[in-house]
């Protein structure tokens, strides 16, 4: 049986992850394609769990340490319940934020730098995606998506912490140019969907072809 692929989808608050998950969800439906959704912090009972104490508007005390590790806690009980079980089994798993989420936002968001890569090496150990779809949006742009009163305690930072994080990502980018996959999230819903679907091609052709 072959693996599974791992892949994930990152993006600055706003850049319209929601919305083009949807969309991937009905491309592997449309394909029977056995896949797994599933979402960071969360996709376990006990990662759900530290998901409503991590995005609490209440804990604003929290300190950027905490956070962190907090990420790296659901992390790894996410990727030893769900997602390497799921792979094994020659599932792909398409999973909402994984790793960059934490590299971009406390590392650089925080300004906790490298201890952020080393905390969740130890969460994730081997277990990388094969291709992150990066939705490549102005952070300022997609602030201005979100209704301020739905904000959870990160959307509520201030746009220079955003501002950050989107740099955060930019230089992932530069750094693994083969796993991450940049999608111009600037333009209308239809144009990302079909951008994000003929990558998918591309990586299911590649794929038919290693596996043939």
């Amino acid at each position: 049986m072959n693996r599974g692929l791992f892949i994930s989808i990152e993006g600055s608050d706003g850049s319209g992850k929601s919305t083009q998950l949807s969309y991937i969800r009905e491309y592997f439906r449309d394909r029977n394609l056995d896949a797994v959704f599933t979402r960071e912090p969360g996709g376990t009972s006990i990662g759900e769990k530290i998901r409503n104490v991590i995005l609490d508007n209440e804990n604003s005390e929290m300190c950027p340490l905490t956070e962190a590790m907090l990420y790296a806690a659901s992390r790894a009980q996410h990727v030893r319940e769900l997602i390497i079980p799921a792979l094994k089994e020659g599932k792909h798993v398409v999973c909402d934020r994984f790793v960059d989420s934490s590299i971009a936002y406390q590392g650089h968001g925080r300004e906790l730098g490298d201890c952020v890569s080393v905390i969740n090496g130890f969460a994730v150990g081997d277990c990388m995606p094969d291709y992150t779809f990066f939705l490549d949006l102005d952070p300022e742009v997609g602030r201005g998506r979100i209704r301020s009163d739905a904000f959870d305690r990160l959307e509520q930072e201030k746009l220079t912490f955003h501002r950050r994080v989107y740099d955060g990502y930019v230089k992932l980018l530069s750094e693994e140019p083969e796993r991450f996959i940049r999608i111009d999230a600037s333009g209308t819903v239809e144009e990302v969907k079909e951008a994000i679907y003929a990558s998918l091609d591309e990586i299911f052709q590649i794929r038919e072809r290693n596996n043939g």
